[in-house]
């Protein structure tokens, strides 16, 4: 749905830009082992869906040499800017504000699931237990479908509603 009447190029474009971050959170390693590892061994085709990721890494990868040890905090300086420079400005149309919060968000439920993982499931399944590998699975597949939804849905210049993050986003992101 379009709320502010039709949604230009540019904003079409970085609306999906951002979606790239979301992408990469979704194969992101934490100390567990990386989502969807072993699907992707699995099935070799899903490395396609990681494409958009790659220029995600390249940027946290310079993070890494211009920061030293500090760039193992690329992820947090890109969600601080995106939040600051995007989310947060008025001057960027509200379209690309809402699409940067809800990558964002997407990439915080990630971030914890990763967390859940490796502090309370992992040390009580095992770390190469089916179920460990089922839930690392679904958070892969639950993430790249939530991103290459609303990929799409900025593509055609529509706001993705999924169900409890797009409500999440609305709030955060002012007229």
């Amino acid at each position: 749905m379009t709320w502010r009447g039709s949604v230009s190029i540019p904003d079409r474009i970085f609306g999906t830009l951002v979606y790239c971050f979301a992408v990469y959170d979704c194969f992101a390693v934490y100390n567990v082992s990386p989502f969807g590892s072993s699907l992707l061994q699995q099935f070799p085709f899903f490395n396609f869906f990681l494409i958009p990721a790659i220029p995600v890494g390249l940027i946290y990868g310079l993070f890494g040499v211009l920061l030293g040890p500090l760039g193992r905090f690329g992820s947090f300086l890109v969600f601080i800017l995106l939040f600051a420079a995007v989310v947060r400005n008025d001057r960027v149309s509200h379209f690309i504000r809402y699409n940067a919060m809800q990558a964002i968000l997407i990439g915080i439920l990630l971030a914890l699931g990763g967390i859940i993982m490796q502090y309370v499931l992992v040390p009580a399944l095992g770390p190469s237990g089916i179920i460990t590998e089922t839930l690392l699975n679904v958070l892969f597949l639950g993430g790249l479908a939530a991103s290459y939804f609303s990929i799409i849905q900025s593509a055609l210049g529509r706001y993705a509603e999924i169900p409890t993050i797009s409500e999440a986003a609305y709030s955060q992101v002012r007229w």
